[in-house]
């Protein structure tokens, strides 16, 4: 299987809405795309696979020397190899590949987050810098769009968030900030537990509203001489606003249910993106 090989198989395997909006890309874009998905899938997998801590953080430790080496010229995992001829053309570098471990490192270590800031640094180093490396990949021409595509990884990470409440809560972990548990008097051991409530409900609202929010903010912030490179975001931006909205008419059942678009809606919605241009 060669580095290529491997990662169109890791990607296409995840199931992910992002798969879609990739293969609307020229070849070259949809190679490199492709590759750094799959290195991301990597980082997120250790974290969510491996049991032990110590062997996750090991693991992590391996990550960091890799890219650092490969950066030098030597990468020996199929998804290095296949991402390094790919960061000249479009300016991928060492230090956002780096802080996507140290973001996923923050799994092994923290559970809980205070407030809204705390969970905003955590949401930079696991999706805005991704979305800042997506952005240059896409085409990005103007500066600015690095703020767009910032502020839409950080949305996307909060659907995230939302969607994956009761799966987190099983692995001993709560996104959703202690502040927030307070401010609508919702017990982190209800959260754990899985015990849904009319608070719960509201809390999720709530964390909704914020979302809903860093969307069209986003989109607000994207320059009109980058909407066409950037299809391939607002097609993603298309899936996970759907997504979110499913989860609210449902009424929010995250907490036992993990909630999904089939993935012939997912093509639609990317499809009407890059043909109509329009959500």
């Amino acid at each position: 299987m060669t580095p290529q090989d491997y990662v169109q198989q890791k990607t296409s395997a995840s199931g992910s809405s992002f798969y879609y909006a990739f293969l609307f890309l020229p070849p070259q874009r949809r190679a490199a795309i492709t590759a750094f998905y799959a290195f991301c899938r990597e980082i997120d997998d250790v974290v969510d696979e491996v049991t032990d801590p110590g062997v996750a953080s090991s693991k992590l430790a391996w990550w960091h020397n890799e890219v650092h080496q490969a950066f030098a010229g030597n990468p020996t995992h199929p998804v290095m190899q296949a991402l390094m001829p790919c960061c000249a053309s479009f300016g991928i570098e060492e230090a956002p590949l780096q802080s996507v471990i140290e973001g996923c490192e923050l799994d092994l270590t923290q559970t809980r987050y205070l407030d809204y800031l705390n969970l905003t640094r955590y949401c930079h180093l696991v999706a805005g810098v991704v979305g800042e490396v997506s952005a240059k990949i896409f085409g990005q021409t103007n500066p600015a769009t690095t703020a767009y595509a910032h502020k839409l990884g950080q949305a996307f990470q909060l659907t995230n968030i939302i969607r994956d409440v009761g799966e987190d809560a099983l692995r001993g972990r709560i996104y959703l900030p202690v502040s927030e548990l307070q401010q609508f008097d919702v017990k982190a051991h209800e959260v754990l537990n899985r015990i849904d409530s009319e608070r719960f409900q509201a809390l999720m609202q709530f964390q909704a509203q914020r979302a809903h929010t860093l969307y069209d903010e986003a989109l607000a912030l994207l320059p009109a001489a980058d909407w066409r490179t950037q299809k391939p975001g607002l097609m993603m931006a298309s899936i996970y606003r759907t997504l979110l909205r499913e989860i609210e008419a449902q009424q929010f059942p995250v907490l036992k249910q993990r909630v999904a678009l089939t993935p012939l809606r997912k093509l639609w919605l990317a499809w009407k993106m890059q043909a109509l241009g329009r959500f």
